[in-house]
This record gives C-alpha cells, structure tokens and sequence, in this order.
C-alpha cells in the first residue's frame, strides 16, 4: 500500500486537522477514540488528545494504524 495517498477526511499523522477534544473513527472497525475517556487497553488515561498517542499506539479493537484513522470531529 502507498504512503503517499490518504482517504479525504483521514488524520494521516497531520495535527493540524484536530484540536485536543477531537474524536477519531478507526477506518477498519469504526472504534472511536474519545480524548475524555481515554484508552484503557494502551492504559491511556482520559484527556489525552488524539496528537498525544504514542507513535507505537494502534486501534485497541483492530490493531488498525494511527495515522489511518478518520477525524470524526476537529
């Protein structure tokens, strides 16, 4: 798969297409990632914005990537 193309209206690693209470749809199984409730599978704790994942996080349904989830709200 290249790199180089992006769905319109995915993340791919840009944070200038959300804010710190954005919400992010996995583009595999549509697990939204909510900031104010966190992550409980990565141990992320609730506030964490979207931007401040770690690189090596994954979608916790799926193991989907990061930069393809899908900004549901900016």
């Amino acid at each position: 798969m290249r790199e180089d193309i992006a769905f319109e209206g995915s993340y791919g690693g840009d944070n200038s297409k959300i804010t710190d209470a954005s919400h992010l749809e996995c583009k595999i199984c549509w697990y939204v990632y909510k900031p104010e409730q966190g992550d409980d599978y990565w141990h992320i704790p609730a506030g964490t914005p979207f931007s401040q994942l770690p690189e090596h996080w994954t979608c916790p349904e799926c193991d989907g990537n990061k930069n393809d989830f899908m900004v549901v709200d900016a």
